[in-house]
């Protein structure tokens, strides 16, 4: 069982590798952050969508199958997640792909020296709180980081961040339901 473990470990790095390389030559560090912005994107609609997750590693459907539906699906994505995802897809083995998502954030760190700082707000940043944001994840990382911005005004206000899998929710509509909560637990004959 170890070794199937580390041929996984193996496969997947190789994934990872694979599909920065691409990237990378492809476009540089921009091709490298989308191809990483959209792979999280894939990651959360396998997550949402049991049908399609379980037909990208459907053995009774044929590697070609599993094949052209990763290039309907995902015809928009760049073209080296296309192909990696694809011939993931052909091996059965698309359920790696938070493995390698892994992996590869950090190759972000090891071959180029960044850190990226998701940061999710109702509004636009100012330039004030982008740069106060910046410097204290390269101060407290030791590395450039590179913001990656997204608005949503479902969180009402505050912020959102996720730095390499490290995820701070002070969005408004966390503490409202978190307040929520508190209260609907209280046992005090209060009334919610």
């Amino acid at each position: 069982m170890a070794t199937n473990r580390l041929v996984v470990k193996e496969e997947v790095a190789v994934y990872a590798s694979v599909l920065f390389d691409a990237a990378h030559t492809a476009g540089g560090q921009e091709a490298v952050l989308e191809v990483r912005e959209q792979m999280g994107e894939i990651i959360r609609l396998m997550r949402a969508d049991l049908e399609l997750t379980q037909s990208l590693s459907n053995p009774d459907f044929t590697p070609a199958q599993r094949k052209e539906l990763v290039e309907g699906v995902f015809a928009d994505c760049h073209l080296a997640l296309r192909e990696v995802l694809a011939v993931m897809a052909e091996r059965g083995q698309a359920d790696l792909l938070p493995r390698v998502f892994d992996a590869y954030r950090e190759l972000l760190g090891d071959k180029l020296g960044i850190c990226v700082v998701d940061v999710t707000t109702a509004v636009p940043l100012d330039d004030g709180l982008r740069q106060l944001i910046t410097e204290k994840a390269e101060a407290d990382l030791g590395r450039r980081a590179v913001l990656r911005e997204r608005i949503d005004a479902s969180i009402l206000g505050g912020i959102i961040m996720d730095v390499d899998g490290n995820y701070i929710d002070a969005s408004m509509i966390s503490q409202l339901n978190r307040a929520r909560n508190v209260l609907k637990d209280t046992t005090d004959g209060g009334e919610c």
